[in-house]
């Protein structure tokens, strides 16, 4: 019998509902339980494919090339269960569904309301493909009282009510402030979003309180009065040092403990935690710490590279080693001297991106970790600067540049419109939905025996994710591989360039996918790990 578990948030937002669905996640299969986690988001946007990274954080994509949103990635990094597009959905994709059915006759002349319609959507949503799953998760968008997330919560209200207690359990998350001129923690906030909440109709079995200080026994006990819940059921929630520790910390304040007591099932079963205390410990206890320069577009919010940063910390982790990221703005390297930045940094990474906006910045940063043997890594985009630097500096190919940004002379990087895959041909063309050019999801790419990346992956076919429009022109290969640029990996039909490297560097490697998206605390990517182990040794150079 699968159950579900519907989390909502209240007074403000941010306050970590995709941590606290990751973490109870993680709970409950440490009690032997199979889980998957939902994303429903309210806004009207599809997906966050073509949103900017400074509105929504960065786009996590699935092995089956969904654009979702980048709590999906918490949800995979702490529990290891695959994110599948059938895992988020928006407003967007709801009414579009509805108005597509519409417009074909198929509600048959009926009139289409948020009730029925709407909220069935959303119930068909959140119950499908969970089959012989025992626990499934469904995280709520957004703030109770927004109005936007009302259809949602109404369709989970009706769910809660059509799978009755047993199999249902409502979780909100709010906030207790801490007044510092009064020297208080104030409940108030919560009792209001609890009230909101039941004017809709939920009632919460359990309230989870993030706090900056600690919460009294006895204000605890006043939530619960007011807001009607047990009094174990209230969780305190307070901040901790890496996210890691919050499987750990939730645990300690027994929040799997009151889920399972909300479906009467049994809570004696061992709780192993181990590997998430393990990994606490060697985050607490370095054993030495690199820095890592990472010069990106995005670089002011750091959610736009949400899974990047989280992947140099599993580098760091594999390495016994703390990761300090410096983050740099690429459009610096356009005003001045990339050795005035770069100069004791033990590594370099760029990221992917869009648009042209800091482009010659990065490819300044390519230059300068190619120069001065600095390890570099390049992720999408910033394998894509990487050859045109090593075009216009090592092969000699003045005017080198990408179709994405205009014309240039040696179009280097262009939108390949024809490719072969397991699947068939696929066709892309310049007039399409921005979302309808992109190569998404996980695909094949073939390493090349005896390369860094083969003895890296030891084997020789690898599968990786990806999420980009433009390629590196393989007509051009064999001139930069005459100027030193090896090509490691490709397609397996070979039109595709997935790897470069450079043999003769200290670790200089660029990839066409993602490879952050895929690294996990207890299971670091290779690629990072590596990454990691050449700063290291960088610096013990500096």
């Amino acid at each position: 019998m699968t159950r579900y578990i519907f989390i909502t948030g209240g007074v403000v937002s941010s306050l970590g509902k995709g941590l606290l669905s990751a973490a109870l996640g993680t709970l409950l299969q440490a009690r032997g339980y199979s889980v998957r986690l939902r994303k429903l988001d309210p806004y009207l946007n599809v997906d966050p494919g073509t949103m900017s990274p400074y509105q929504h954080g960065e786009v996590y994509v699935t092995d089956d090339g969904a654009e979702t949103d980048l709590d999906l990635g918490h949800y995979e990094r702490f529990t290891g269960v695959a994110s599948q597009s059938t895992d988020n959905v928006t407003s967007g994709r709801i009414y579009q569904q509805i108005l597509t059915k519409e417009r074909r006759g198929e509600y048959l002349g009926a009139t289409v309301q948020v009730i029925p319609h709407v909220t069935d959507a959303i119930k068909d949503f959140a119950l499908a493909h969970t089959e012989g799953i025992d626990f499934v998760l469904c995280e709520i968008g957004g703030t109770v009282g927004d109005i936007e997330s009302l259809p949602f919560m109404e369709a989970i209200r009706q769910l809660g009510t059509e799978l009755g207690p047993a199999r249902s359990c409502f979780i909100h998350l709010t906030l207790v402030p801490y007044i510092k001129a009064a020297g208080e923690l104030k409940t108030k906030p919560t009792q209001h979003s609890v009230k909101e909440l039941r004017g809709i109709g939920i009632s919460p079995n359990i309230l989870v309180c993030r706090s900056e200080h600690h919460i009294p026994v006895s204000e605890r006990h006043k939530i619960a009065l007011f807001c009607n819940v047990a009094k174990s059921a209230v969780i305190q929630a307070l901040d901790v040092a890496s996210i890691y520790e919050v499987p750990i910390a939730y645990h300690a304040e027994g929040l799997d403990d009151e889920v399972l007591k909300v479906f009467g099932l049994p809570a004696e079963s061992p709780v192993d935690l181990s590997r998430w205390r393990d990994i606490v410990k060697k985050l607490k206890n370095p054993e030495g710490e690199v820095k890592i320069a990472i010069v990106g577009k995005y670089t002011g919010l750091k959610d736009a590279y949400k899974s990047l940063s989280e992947a140099l910390v599993h580098g760091g982790i594999a390495n016994g080693v703390r990761v300090k990221i410096d983050w740099i703005e690429a459009e610096v390297f356009e005003q001045e001297d990339a050795i005035n930045r770069l100069e004791d940094v033990h590594g370099i990474l760029v990221p992917g991106g869009f648009g042209q906006r800091g482009t010659e910045g990065k490819i300044e940063a390519a230059r300068f970790a190619r120069e001065k043997f600095v390890p570099y890594f390049g992720i999408c985009l910033g394998m894509q600067l990487a050859v045109v630097e090593a075009a216009r500096n090592m092969a000699g190919l003045d005017g080198a540049g990408s179709t994405e940004f205009g014309k240039p002379r040696v179009p280097v990087i262009g939108l390949l419109t024809e490719w072969a895959t397991e699947a068939g041909i696929e066709i892309r063309e310049e007039e399409m939905d921005l979302g309808g050019t992109m190569r998404l999801g996980a695909y094949p790419a073939e390493l090349v025996p005896g390369s860094r990346v083969h003895d890296i992956y030891g084997c020789d076919r690898i599968s990786e994710r990806h999420r980009h429009r433009y390629e590196v022109n393989v007509s051009y290969q064999t001139a930069l591989e005459k100027a030193g640029l090896k090509f490691s990996g490709m397609s397996p039909d070979s039109r595709l360039p997935e790897i470069i490297e450079l043999p003769d560097h200290p670790w200089y490697i660029g990839v066409q996918f993602h490879p952050e998206l895929k690294s996990k605390p207890f299971e670091p990517h290779p690629l990072f790990a590596s990454f990691i182990a050449a700063a290291l040794r960088q610096s013990r150079l500096v």
